[in-house]
């Protein structure tokens, strides 16, 4: 009876699929590549994360709109609005997971922000970093 509910949890786990936005083409097939598992989730937050508001036709409202906040002076008080801003976009938009900590921290010598985000597949408890390095660019 304990195998049939350890295979049961195995087989409702998803994998997790998005397409690479890179748009390589796969070398034997020609088919675009995908992300799967973890780097799925890892793309789908770095691509919330630097998302304005308005970049999305229709859904004007998703985004964390850093990419306006990286134009303010880079201070720590700046730090703090770019992680309220991951925390609430990563908190309203990707249910899949469920974030542990949020640390950005200035680095006015490289002009821009390091932030760290960690977080926890809700489905299989896996903790995973990501470490994005934000800064203007225009």
């Amino acid at each position: 009876m304990e195998q049939i509910k350890e295979a049961a949890l195995i087989a409702r786990q998803p994998d997790y699929r998005d397409l690479d936005l890179d748009f390589l083409p796969h070398p034997t097939t020609g088919d675009l590549l995908k992300k799967t598992g973890v780097e799925a989730l890892k793309r789908s937050i770095r691509n919330l994360v630097m998302t304005n508001y308005y970049d999305r036709p229709f859904r004007g409202g998703i985004g964390s709109n850093a990419q306006k906040l990286l134009f303010n002076n880079i201070e720590p008080l700046t730090a703090t609005f770019l992680a309220d801003a991951i925390i609430n976009v990563v908190e309203n938009y990707e249910p899949r997971v469920a974030l542990t900590n949020v640390v950005v921290i200035a680095d006015s010598d490289n002009n821009g922000y390091t932030a760290t985000i960690e977080f926890v597949i809700k489905n299989n408890n896996l903790p995973v970093q990501i470490n994005l390095f934000l800064e203007r660019i225009r």
